[in-house]
Parts: structure tokens; C-alpha cells; sequence
């Protein structure tokens, strides 16, 4: 009895140590780029809290194992093992337990972030600005309301939502903006759409280099190429950015 209490003992102090150590690893550090978009703010909430739930479960698991490495381990003599571990019966309770609460985990993370999570995500069925994007190998081409298209850079205004159709002149592309944390196919023949929020200014740069736009469907030789930068403005520098591009156009 005393034996079992000591394994006790060492599963449930390095159960609370693995879940002391994954709790650090989720909070105290910045695992996350930067977020440029209200998007991104949604998304890695759900994946904060995703980690966050499963961090008991997996130190769980890693401290029965643990424990049964250091507690059970069979004596090995010259010649080999001499004698079977001590067995081990099903504890019916324990099963039963672990059933509901994983069933419970399961239909929670269904419920949130799951389908609250799509809702955020996909908002309202309006914007008050479109982008037509053009992917073909290897590039991207954006038309603006007025006309004005660019290859060159993606130009987007600040706390304005904005809904990009997308499409491909050649092959399946995809539309990505790693700060916006969401993506699109884009599809020869078929328009697909993505609402985007950006939510503070900045632009590709060295340090930033997650705003961008990227393809991220194997595309061929050019995809690793495949990149446009992002500059987030204010909505001033935006509507003189669009004017002057369509008179260029």
C-alpha cells in the first residue's frame, strides 16, 4: 500500500511539472508572429486556447508514462529479464472517466473555437472595399474599384474591411497573408472570397516579413517565388495610393 501511494505520489508531481512547464511554454513565451488584422487576433486565440487544453491532457499521458519507466521498470539480469512485471488490471473508473472528459474536451472545442470561431471569422457579408486578385505562375495581379492594378505590392487601408474575390488564370494557387493568418484556393474558373480587417499599419520589411502575400499551393518551379509585400496605410494615404494608381493604369 505504501509502494502504491509513492507511485501516486510520482505521477501526480510530474503531472503538475509537465503541466508547469507546458503552461510556460504557452503563455510566457511570444510563439506568434505578429498579427496585422482582426483575423489574426481570432485565430490565435483559438490556437492559444487549443494549447492550452491540451497541455493537461498531454502531460497526463506523459506522466503515466514516465511513471511507469521509473516505477515499473522489470530487474534484468545477466542473461536477460529474470521475472514479469507485477500485472496490471482495468480500473473500470478510470476508463469511464477518461471517456467523459475527453468526450467533453472533444464536443467543447467543436462548440469553441470551433463554430463560434468560423461566425468571427466570417463576419458580415460586407465590406467597404474589393480587391480582384489574379494569381497565375508566378505572380499576383490586384484590381482596385477604380481600375488601377498593380502587380507590385498589395496596398490595403487600415480598420476598413475589405473582401478580396480571388481567382487563377492557369492552375490552383492560393491566397495567403501569414499576418492575416487566413487563406484561399485560388481557382481557374471560380471566384472564391475572403473578408480581411486590417487593424494597424505596417508593411513588409525585414523584421515584418510575414506581411506578405504568398502562395501556398505547390505551383510549380516559380512557387517559393510567389510573393507580393503588404503595406497597411491610413485611409487617406490609401484612397491618394488608388487614385494615382489608376491614372497611371
Amino acid at each position: 500500500m505504501q509502494r502504491e501511494r509513492r507511485d501516486w505520489a510520482w505521477f501526480f508531481g510530474l503531472w503538475a511539472l509537465l503541466i508547469a512547464i507546458g503552461l510556460f511554454l504557452v503563455l510566457g513565451i511570444d510563439l506568434l508572429p505578429g498579427q496585422y488584422a482582426r483575423e489574426a487576433e481570432v485565430v490565435d486565440e483559438a490556437y492559444i486556447l487549443l494549447l492550452l487544453i491540451s497541455v493537461p491532457v498531454f502531460a497526463l499521458v506523459s506522466a503515466a508514462l514516465l511513471t511507469s519507466f521509473l516505477r515499473f521498470r522489470t530487474k534484468v539480469g545477466p542473461e536477460g529479464p529474470t521475472e514479469d512485471g507485477p500485472p496490471i488490471h482495468t480500473n473500470p473508473k478510470l476508463l469511464g472517466g477518461w471517456l467523459v472528459v475527453t468526450s467533453a474536451l472533444a464536443l467543447g472545442v467543436t462548440i469553441n473555437p470551433g463554430f463560434v470561431g468560423l461566425s468571427e471569422l466570417r463576419g458580415e457579408s460586407k465590406a467597404e472595399h474589393v480587391i480582384e486578385v489574379t494569381a497565375q505562375r508566378w505572380s499576383f495581379r490586384f484590381t482596385y474599384e477604380n481600375g488601377g492594378t498593380t502587380t507590385q505590392e498589395l496596398v490595403l487601408p487600415v480598420d476598413q474591411r475589405v473582401r478580396f474575390e480571388v481567382t487563377a488564370a492557369d492552375i490552383v494557387h492560393s491566397f495567403w497573408v501569414p499576418a492575416f493568418r487566413v487563406k484561399i484556393d485560388a481557382v481557374p474558373g471560380r471566384v472564391t472570397e475572403l473578408y480581411v480587417t486590417p487593424d494597424r499599419e505596417g508593411e513588409y520589411e525585414d523584421d515584418e516579413a510575414n506581411i506578405r502575400v504568398q502562395c501556398a499551393e505547390l505551383c510549380g518551379i516559380g512557387h517559393s517565388t510567389m510573393a507580393v509585400p503588404v503595406r497597411i496605410v491610413s485611409e487617406e494615404e490609401f484612397e491618394a495610393w488608388v487614385a494615382d494608381l489608376a491614372e497611371g493604369a
